[in-house]
């Protein structure tokens, strides 16, 4: 199928833009490529350090045979139900790495937070940056420099981004990603979201509340809505940099134990072949496209508008919020997942899941078929979806099906059937700024929202108001100081549920802020990611109470209503000097104020270390 004109010129628009960076990308990737292996290339002292910990067995085949070696980089921590579950992965790949004539080593474990256990906290402050102390982490792995290739172990919000930027300042290594699925579905999706609009009104408390959030999150494995960390998987499938069909295998059992060491064969099949597949060549600008397209096809997290930009940024390549859009305006949506419907990730994976999207958008023209994957037959491979064979005397291995058609329509549909024709990602400007909007999930009647402000300093502030009964009311809530200079930018998901209640009671109610949003917001207006931020003298910085502000995602508007010499007159707030002592110390946040000093835009990826 030829590539959709609009798809192609997109991908040619970022191409040409990004030529001299990504050239100079390239250029470091093939010069740290022809280097001589590290057993011929490292001091007698270096490799006797590298290889004192390891069996006997090993050390020979590295040092005497020369064979390959993988180095793994683990996120695993207990903390994550998420990444419970990659606990035994490494004994598993060092195992089939012994099967395959290879040996492999934990380079290094990475830190991992829980946004789930940290939102609305001050925690939260910590997690976007959390993304480049990852990327900083799995650079630390691997510049022991011992390594033929490398897999990477992380499954959740800024844990897989950071993994994708750290690897790919090692651009030459053949990389694989290897997750870990999702749990079993507990309390359905829209009976949480309803306990937690009770909760906002204080119509149940606290017992029957926590009672839910159990039953929700109830087991080792991912978390089952359509938020940031299933966001991620559905892009490195898109990205060509799983083993095909991986990302929403349940963990445990037979299955999963058998990808995971396919990641390890795959990883080592590009190394012994010698099929020039490093990581660094397989995220092109058209690799980048391929994920931004699945993105907007599924309704995935808005996180990814900035963590897409800085891994596109790691590898040379430019993108911006125009190319977001510009693709959503004829990428169609394909999915309804939580929290654009009510379906969950198991039901999405038994409708069809990430091999039907794929093979749409391809069929479609939608994503490009020309790339490179860490699997030799390329992109097409991963609309299929893997089970075991029948059982044999050799053990355990894998054979991959077609999708085949959508199970339940409800869920997945074709793009001839779209649930919309278009992405449901908006870019937003104005005399407010730059900011994007998802309305996937949001009620037709609430695209355009036209109302006085109110304006809060903090989340805080807003959940007072709302418990005062002050916003009963037509309000934009302008939630400012929420941007990676102010504080990091956390996740201002504590406020969907009493903005939610007030939209079902008929209020028209938006939010405007330069924080970010949870990949599981949903059906609230929000107008997020405000750039530039507050802090940096931004125009949310002028606002006041009163103002009438006009969010508006049909036209791509994001306008105060006042005269424009007005406006220009007005003079910038500054953040109250109790915020900015109480951003900087405590909880850890006086470490990453460096961070928050050197902080771009969102729209530029949030990046620390530029």
């Amino acid at each position: 199928m030829a590539i959709h004109s609009a798809v192609s010129d997109i991908t040619a628009r970022i191409a040409e833009r990004s030529a001299p960076t990504r050239s100079a990308y390239l250029a470091q990737l093939h010069a740290d490529s022809g280097r001589a292996p590290s057993p011929d290339r490292m001091g007698c002292a270096n490799l006797a350090h590298a290889v004192a910990g390891m069996p006997l067995d090993d050390r020979f085949k590295i040092l005497t045979e020369r064979a390959p070696n993988i180095g793994i980089v683990t996120a695993y921590n207990d903390m994550l139900s998420a990444h419970t579950p990659l606990q035994s992965y490494p004994a598993l790949i060092k195992d089939e790495a012994r099967k395959q004539g290879a040996t492999a080593q934990v380079a290094g474990g990475v830190p991992a937070m829980c946004d789930g256990v940290t939102q609305g906290t001050s925690g939260m402050e910590l997690s976007l940056f959390s993304r480049d102390v990852i990327a900083m982490a799995t650079a630390v792995a691997l510049s022991h420099d011992m390594f033929d290739a490398a897999l990477m172990l992380g499954v959740c919000d800024k844990i897989v981004p950071g993994l994708l930027i750290g690897a790919l300042q090692f651009g030459h290594l053949p990389t694989v990603f290897v997750p870990a699925g999702p749990m079993p579905s507990g309390l359905p999706n829209k009976e949480k979201a309803r306990v937690r609009e009770l909760a906002a009104q204080g119509l149940i408390g606290r017992e029957g509340l926590l009672d839910a959030e159990l039953k929700s999150y109830h087991s080792p494995g991912t978390c089952t809505f359509y938020g940031t960390a299933n966001s991620n998987q559905m892009l490195l499938e898109a990205m060509g940099l799983h083993v095909p069909g991986t990302a929403f295998v349940a963990p445990g059992g037979t299955l999963r134990d058998e990808l995971t060491r396919e990641a390890a064969r795959t990883v080592l099949g590009i190394v012994k072949a010698k099929r020039f597949a490093p990581i660094g060549e397989i995220v092109d600008e058209r690799a980048i496209v391929n994920a931004m397209v699945a993105l907007l096809a599924t309704g995935g997290s808005t996180n990814h508008l900035i963590h897409w930009v800085a891994v596109a940024q790691s590898a040379g390549i430019v993108i911006d919020w125009n190319d977001f859009s510009a693709l959503s305006d004829v990428v169609p949506l394909l999915t309804h997942v939580y929290p654009n419907g009510s379906a969950d990730v198991n039901q999405f994976q038994a409708a069809g899941g990430t091999g039907l999207v794929i093979r749409e958008l391809l069929d479609a023209g939608l994503m490009h078929e020309d790339v490179l994957t860490v699997r030799q037959g390329g992109i097409r491979e991963y609309t299929r979806e893997p089970a075991l064979a029948e059982p044999s005397l050799a053990g355990p291995s894998l054979v991959w099906h077609d999708a085949g058609n959508s199970k339940d329509e409800t869920i997945v549909r074709s793009v001839a059937a779209p649930f919309s024709a278009t992405g449901g990602l908006k870019l937003l400007q104005g005399n407010l700024g730059r900011s994007v909007i998802k309305v996937s999930s949001v009620p037709d009647d609430r695209h355009v929202i036209e109302a006085p402000a109110r304006v809060f300093d903090s989340q805080e502030a807003l959940h007072a108001a709302f418990n005062a009964g002050e916003l009963a009311c037509d309000v934009v809530c302008v939630v400012r100081w929420q941007g990676p200079q102010a504080n990091g930018m956390p996740e201002l998901h504590k406020l969907t549920p009493p903005l939610a209640v007030l939209q079902g009671k008929g209020f028209k109610v938006a939010l405007v802020t330069d924080g970010r949003m949870s990949g599981a917001s949903g059906k609230v207006p929000a107008a997020i990611h405000v750039s530039p931020e507050a802090a940096a003298g931004g125009p949310l910085a002028k606002v006041r109470d009163g103002d009438v502000i006009r969010v508006d995602a049909l036209t791509g508007e994001l306008q105060v209503l006042l005269p424009d010499a007005e406006w220009a007159a007005r003079p910038l707030a500054v953040m109250p000097e109790e915020l900015r002592q109480r951003n900087a110390i405590g909880m850890g946040r006086g470490l990453f104020s460096g961070m928050r000093r050197h902080a771009l835009t969102a729209e530029e990826g949030a990046l620390s270390w530029m």
